[in-house]
């Protein structure tokens, strides 16, 4: 599997903001996964090959995915960070050009790359 480059954790208050990069080249759809210990790993944004985003509903308006190609890479800007935030990121793609539905969040297998991880831990 190959690994792709990311960064930005760290530790917030709650209502601070943080933005996770990923490098990724030659990919055509993206997403952001995370894991909080004792739990399964749970979608949190994608970013289709035709531009369509999809947010899991517990970061919606709070967190949007976005992505440079002239840098090849992408990012999860997260704002309004809470406690229950806290958990390991993890960034993901796919060359496989796809629309996603909803279904994405739950169906990691689809992203044949993946981040090592990157720890966000928020305090109240």
């Amino acid at each position: 599997q190959v690994k792709l480059l990311e960064s930005g954790g760290g530790s917030v208050q709650a209502g601070g903001s943080l933005r996770l990069s990923c490098s990724a080249s030659g990919y055509q759809s993206y997403g952001w996964f995370r894991q909080a210990p004792g739990k399964q790993r749970e979608g949190v944004a994608t970013l289709d090959s035709v531009q369509h985003t999809i947010y899991a509903d517990f970061v919606q308006g709070r967190f949007f995915i976005s992505r440079d190609n002239t840098e090849n890479t992408f990012y999860l800007q997260m704002n309004s960070l809470k406690p229950d935030d806290t958990a390991m990121y993890y960034c993901a793609a796919t060359a496989v050009p796809m629309r996603f539905g909803r279904t994405i969040l739950t169906s990691p297998t689809y992203f044949q790359s993946w981040g090592q991880g990157t720890q966000v831990t928020v305090s109240s």
